[in-house]
């Protein structure tokens, strides 16, 4: 299929990240001179409430849909985080290009409780309590100058008279003022109830830095070969079917030393069968004749963990990654990744 002189028509979720994530794609093609339209898509993921989302049988609850279209042809390509996708694709589908991988490690945003949801939603999450007492706060400081009393619950938010606008006590701004200066993600975590409120959340960096989000939460970045992140994390993946445009997708896209450090991430997943329920990570980079490649699987409980660091080859460096992985296995990995299985919700349905 000769994608000149015609659309190329590119899938992608409606999150916020998933569309900043295809639109890179679609201005690399479009520096190409191809025309692309990017195609939203509800995914499975997508129609379930955030607490849900871990009771899925399966793996690819944000990929499939999107697959399903490309192979139908409703869709020439799809854009997915890479993470996301399965290690078995359907048949006749190619991951056709990987971008340039951006960063794979994780970030302590802020003791941890899972979270699910986008990474908008976490982060929402993680401002909505601080923020709510501060307006609560802030309403009840313009009452009293205002001689209005106090507001409903008579209480004071912890940050009151500690803000950056206020002295003694008293708001510089108005509360309407104050609003108005916050960004889009903190009006949103004013509106968000949360039933925990969290002291940390731990997110990919690749993730909050493409959503904008670094600059309004302090954070540190976690060493991936201490914190091993999640396969795959911080690249993307183009979906299309085997062919000529798959091809030209190929020639655009991909960045063979992230397909390599990828390759060998996934090659790992595959084979011990981690899927995304077990407390896996696998990091893999390119430094020089090598692929230097830290894995770490975890009991649920954490209280026993099999972990290596190994330098593959790069001209064999899926047989070896494959070699590796069954080294692991034999370590108790598997056993630990089949127990997360059996204890994990829906155990029996999970991948």
């Amino acid at each position: 299929m000769n994608a000149r002189g015609r659309t190329v028509r590119v899938g992608t979720r409606g999150s916020e990240l998933a569309l900043r994530q295809a639109a890179t794609v679609k201005e690399a093609l479009e520096r190409r001179r191809l025309s692309v339209e990017l195609v939203e898509v509800e995914t499975r993921g997508d129609q379930l409430r955030d607490e849900l989302i871990h009771r899925l049988g399966t793996t690819g609850a944000f990929v499939r849909a999107l697959d399903e279209e490309v192979l139908s042809g409703d869709l020439d390509a799809a854009v997915h985080s890479m993470k996301d996708v399965p290690t078995d694709q359907p048949e006749g589908l190619v991951v056709a290009g990987i971008p340039e991988r951006g960063p794979a490690a994780d970030l302590l945003v802020t003791p941890l409780a899972g979270l699910r949801g986008n990474v908008d939603t976490r982060v929402e999450k993680l401002l909505a309590p601080t923020l709510q007492r501060e307006h609560e706060a802030r309403l009840e400081a313009e009452n009293e100058a205002n001689g209005t009393g106090e507001t409903d619950d008579g209480q004071a938010g912890d940050r009151a008279g500690e803000d950056e606008d206020s002295e003694g006590g008293e708001y510089e701004r108005t509360v309407e003022e104050w609003f108005d200066a916050l960004a889009e993600i903190e009006r949103r975590a004013l509106e968000r109830a949360v039933d925990t409120e969290y002291d940390a959340i731990c997110l990919a960096e690749a993730g909050v830095t493409r959503s904008g989000l670094d600059h309004h939460v302090p954070h540190v970045g976690l060493d991936p070969a201490e914190f091993v992140p999640a396969p795959g994390q911080g690249a993307l993946a183009v979906t299309a079917v085997d062919g000529n445009l798959a091809g030209h997708l190929h020639e655009i896209l991909d960045h063979p030393p992230t397909r390599v450090a990828v390759t060998v991430e996934r090659t790992v997943l595959a084979e011990l069968g981690g899927g995304c329920v077990a407390p896996m990570g696998v990091h893999a980079r390119l430094q020089g004749e090598v692929v230097l490649t830290a894995v770490s699987v975890l009991a649920r409980d954490a209280d026993r963990t099999v972990t290596a660091t190994r330098e593959l080859p790069v001209e064999r460096h899926a047989e070896a990654a494959t070699a590796f992985a069954a080294d692991l296995a034999d370590r108790g990995a598997a056993e630990l990744i089949e127990e997360a299985k059996r204890d994990g919700p829906d155990g029996a349905k999970r991948q």
